[in-house]
């Protein structure tokens, strides 16, 4: 175990922390159902159209809201903290390509994970919240609103789902190791011919479509399904979309790293996840690095996984 002094900055203690990543957490969950639903969101933040009216209306002021919400509050119930807040919707203001924020301690969020989802009213919509020292997750929450589910993860220190009243319950990997066995979690959008033949040549056991990544890891920490995998083709994922999710599966003893077992870095320049990234509860995690890095130089020579 990391004392608490390892994984936090000087001056923040744990409990307080947690503390206020629940009540920030929770209050977020409010908002969102609040929008999803077309009603009246509380702590003042102003009511949307309702969704069925599709377009950016909703989804912005929905993201919006819980973007001022975790940024205020982060700001106000530690202001002597040091950390830096970066989160998916002020990137475009704080980052320059190619320069890393100069932030030992560096908050990365994303208010709103699953926007299609969230839309579309599957539930499957997640809110991050990570805690990076240099380049790596030393903290990360995931919020399930609609779950109610709020994981929790301490790199070192352990992860476990909370719900709305405290109750705490473990981690559940499940017991397949062989990779024939193994169940993927997948994504329903982000698809292309490349990486179906992937998942033909590692024959896995089966897998499921999930929306939003944290929901898509939950999965995993659950024990409903073994692994995810990311491809990136044209577009990627960015930070905000793993950092929280790789902090919570890391804290349970899962791993996340990209298919040569490379670890994920955040805060470099360049907020692009790209290449093969495999999520895991890490049982066969090394077998399946493997059997995607020799697939894939098949599928697409010269692609960096």
């Amino acid at each position: 175990m990391m004392s608490n002094s390892a994984i936090l900055p000087a001056g923040v203690s744990k409990e307080a922390l947690l503390t206020e990543l629940r009540r920030l957490s929770w209050g977020a969950a409010d908002i969102l159902r609040a929008y999803a639903r077309g009603e009246q969101p509380p702590h003042g933040f102003q009511k949307a159209l309702s969704v069925d009216n599709g377009g950016e209306g909703p989804v912005s002021a929905a993201d919006l809201a819980v973007n001022q919400w975790l940024l205020e509050g982060l700001s106000g119930a530690f202001p002597d903290a040091g950390w830096t807040l970066l989160s998916e919707e002020t990137a475009k203001e704080q980052l320059t390509e190619g320069e890393p924020l100069p932030a030992e301690w560096l908050w990365i969020l994303d208010p709103l994970d699953g926007t299609k989802d969230f839309l579309q009213g599957t539930g499957e919509y997640a809110v991050h919240l990570a805690l990076v020292r240099g380049n790596r997750p030393v903290l990360g929450v995931v919020l399930l609103p609609e779950a109610d589910e709020l994981w929790i993860g301490l790199v070192g220190d352990g992860a476990w789902c909370e719900d709305r009243e405290g109750t705490r319950s473990p981690v559940r990997f499940s017991q397949r190791e062989e990779l024939s066995d193994l169940l993927l979690v997948a994504s329903r959008s982000h698809r292309d011919d490349r990486l179906e033949k992937l998942i033909g040549e590692l024959q896995l056991g089966g897998s499921k479509a999930v929306g939003s990544v944290g929901c898509k890891v939950a999965t995993i920490l659950r024990g409903e399904t073994d692994l995810y995998i990311s491809l990136s083709g044209r577009s990627a994922p960015k930070d905000w979309d793993m950092a929280a999710p790789e902090a919570v599966l890391l804290a349970a003893g899962g791993r996340f790293t990209h298919a040569d077992l490379g670890d994920l870095t955040y805060n470099t320049g360049d907020v692009r996840q790209a290449g093969c990234l495999i999520a895991s509860h890490g049982k066969a995690h090394v077998a399946l690095g493997e059997r995607a890095t020799r697939a894939m130089a098949e599928i697409d020579p010269g692609f960096q996984v």
